[in-house]
């Protein structure tokens, strides 16, 4: 989750954070010396490089600091529970996680608090967890290790990249896109994640019958999201009015959200299922 509502802050879940051999407080980037990988064992800074097209991206990196308990966790757990969107191989999804347990694909962490809620309660799902925030790549391991969570996998890179190149067909059982950056300003509509062609990509992934759950603060932007999923014919609105749905029990109600509300925002939750494969 990456809008206004889930600004990437450093300890927000209150879990105390590893002991390491970093000095607390002490910027990672300010530590090592001039060349050095900035996590030698951790998620590289741009797995993909220049091997596949330049394109118009709905995201933007965010280098800010890394605490000692974040990179502790990035340099330990990274190998055992990351994975680097590289495009140079299509993943089995089973030996990624060492089980044949449903998968569900999350664009867009944050910080990582409401996708380890959701993973703890939920644990015979598993999360392939997507985004290019380094400490909140890093908070996220953090609360996996705390939390005793197996069902947690954390990917570093562009998501379009990971669909297109990565992922088998029909082997995801659902999708999760919470709090997209909204790109209010018109001109930069053409940045937003939700549009037909992000759409037909995902559907070749999803299996028929599974779920694409979005959430928005931005109301322009859930209406877009509404237009855009209703006129796909690969989706059908969960809603008999065809409108939003009630947020689930199983998408945590975050603090950041709640104080969101508080100001008045209104946060609008969209649930659509991948209709059957068309008879060919």
């Amino acid at each position: 989750m990456s809008d206004s509502l889930n600004a990437p802050e450093a300890s927000r879940s209150g879990v105390p954070e590893p002991v390491s051999s970093h000095v607390p407080g002490v910027s990672v980037r300010h530590s090592r010396a001039k060349g050095e990988p900035r996590f030698p064992d951790g998620p590289k800074a741009d797995p993909a490089g220049s091997h596949f097209e330049r394109r118009i991206r709905s995201f933007q990196p965010r280098r800010s600091r890394v605490t000692a308990g974040q990179a502790d966790a990035l340099q330990r757990l990274w190998p055992q529970w990351g994975l680097d969107i590289d495009g140079r191989q299509v993943i089995d999804l089973g030996e990624l996680f060492g089980n044949d347990k449903p998968v569900v694909l999350e664009i867009g962490f944050g910080m990582g608090e409401a996708t380890a809620q959701m993973a703890a309660g939920d644990p015979d799902t598993n999360i392939l967890a997507v985004d290019v925030h380094t400490p909140g790549q890093g908070n996220l391991l953090n609360l996996a290790e705390q939390n005793g969570l197996s069902n947690v996998r954390v990917a570093n890179g562009d998501a379009i990249i990971l669909l297109r190149e990565m992922l088998r067909p029909d082997s995801l059982d659902g999708l999760r896109v919470y709090f997209p950056d909204p790109w209010p300003k018109k001109r930069h509509h053409k940045r937003r994640l939700i549009q037909p062609e992000f759409l037909a990509l995902a559907a070749t992934r999803l299996k028929p019958g599974a779920i694409v759950h979005c959430a928005t603060d931005w109301e322009p932007y859930a209406e877009q999201m509404l237009e855009v999923l209703a006129a796909h014919p690969d989706f059908e609105n969960t809603q008999a009015d065809g409108g939003f749905a009630p947020r689930p029990e199983f998408r945590p109600l975050t603090r950041f959200e709640g104080q969101g509300l508080d100001k008045g925002h209104v946060v609008n939750d969209l649930l659509f299922r991948r209709v059957p494969h068309q008879q060919q």
